[in-house]
């Protein structure tokens, strides 16, 4: 992977200085060209475009969020691969995000295999630009599954932890975890990100 990353520029947007030093030092390891800023402003004020690179931001960070940093770039017409990170509690606007073209997202605390992966991903064309299922194909996954997961997988979409969803369908949290996983099962998804992109994509 050493190989592949080499001349790939990520940049690292996270106010917590120790997630950025360790996300730096992660992708520096795997040879992966690495810039970090403390603020969504420092960075606009800095980013060029200048050839194949991503973005690894947090989403909710004082004077500017995430999703806004991302708006900001959209107007500016300077698209870049985004993998967000997130708390349990910022769901709902990573899933926005997602909505206006986020790669992925990894929620707190995230495996470091695993955002190496999707930082690979965000340079790779095949993934970056591949075509969403049809509509017809989703209707009818989603028709698949039973109504008790389609019920746990509209509070999954509205950025429902497993506990709250558990508290409004009157089950346990295990109960949601075993429906969520049988949902991944059905529509042949294997992250949460995928699974929102599935459902969420136009």
């Amino acid at each position: 992977m050493t190989a592949a990353a080499a001349g790939r520029r990520v940049y690292v947007v996270d106010d917590d200085e120790a997630v950025r030093d360790a996300v730096g030092m992660l992708l520096g390891s795997h040879g992966f060209q690495v810039r970090a800023f403390a603020s969504p402003l420092d960075f606009l004020a800095d980013y060029r475009r200048e050839g194949p690179d991503c973005l690894v931001l947090d989403v909710r960070m004082p004077r500017l969020s995430g999703l806004e940093l991302l708006d900001r770039l959209l107007g500016r017409g300077e698209p870049i691969p985004v993998v967000f990170i997130t708390g349990h509690g910022d769901i709902p606007m990573a899933v926005e995000a997602m909505r206006k073209g986020a790669l992925d997202f990894l929620v707190k605390p995230f495996d470091d295999d695993e955002l190496v992966r999707r930082v690979s991903d965000a340079f790779d064309d095949s993934l970056r630009t591949r075509r969403p299922r049809s509509p017809r194909v989703r209707l009818r996954s989603i028709a698949a599954l039973t109504e008790r997961e389609r019920e746990v997988l509209e509070l999954i979409l509205a950025g429902k932890t497993n506990r709250i969803a558990a508290r409004e369908l009157s089950v346990t949290p295990k109960t949601i975890e075993y429906h969520r996983a049988r949902i991944m099962r059905k529509l042949r998804v294997d992250s949460a990100a995928e699974l929102f992109r599935f459902c969420l994509d136009p």
